[in-house]
């Protein structure tokens, strides 16, 4: 499953990279006008790199790949390969409302889907290496970052950049694969 995962996330990664066209121009100042695609590629670079993060440290605490857990795990990448879709409209639109209210919507697609994984993972975790207080705390982080996604995705018809913005901050949350103040380590085995 990990393997597999790895391959996904490779293949979205290089189809992002895949979007971004250079200038035609030779000029540095040729580049200013493509502010909106590399950060809409940054932004969804960093949250790849956070969902490849986050599944390698729960899979540390899988015991069998059951079939729930394929499922969810399948979901789960399905959702993420859209991801470059998302960014190159947002980016080609200028972050524009309904692009961003997409691209918001998205993550919390994601992020549904990846406490679904993210439960079915605890549920089979030893407690004495995922320990209550950490399940709950992780939890709390999903259902919160889940929120502020939804919230983004409606901000979006207003403020498309706040919006964006708000998305920007939640990932911050996800930085460090586990939640804080649970005492878990992700380097720890």
């Amino acid at each position: 499953m990990s393997a597999f995962s790895d391959a996904v996330i490779a293949v979205v990664i290089t189809i992002m990279v895949l979007e971004l066209k250079p200038p035609v121009n030779a000029e540095l100042k040729a580049l200013l006008p493509l502010w909106p695609i590399a950060i809409s590629y940054a932004v969804s670079y960093l949250f790849i790199a956070i969902i490849w993060m986050n599944h390698h440290h729960l899979l540390r605490f899988v015991r069998q790949a059951s079939p729930p857990l394929l499922w969810l795990n399948f979901a789960h990448l399905f959702a993420v390969s859209l991801l470059p879709f998302a960014t190159s409209w947002m980016a080609d639109s200028h972050l524009a409302a309904t692009p961003v209210a997409v691209y918001a919507g998205l993550f919390v697609v994601v992020n549904l889907i990846f406490l679904a994984f993210e439960r079915e993972v605890i549920r089979q975790a030893d407690p004495s290496r995922f320990p209550p207080r950490a399940q709950r705390l992780a939890g709390r982080r999903s259902v919160t970052t889940v929120a502020i996604f939804v919230a983004a995705t409606a901000l979006a018809a207003l403020a498309p950049g706040a919006s964006f913005a708000l998305i920007c901050a939640a990932l911050l949350l996800y930085l460090r694969p586990e939640a804080p103040g649970s005492m878990l380590t992700f380097f720890k085995q």
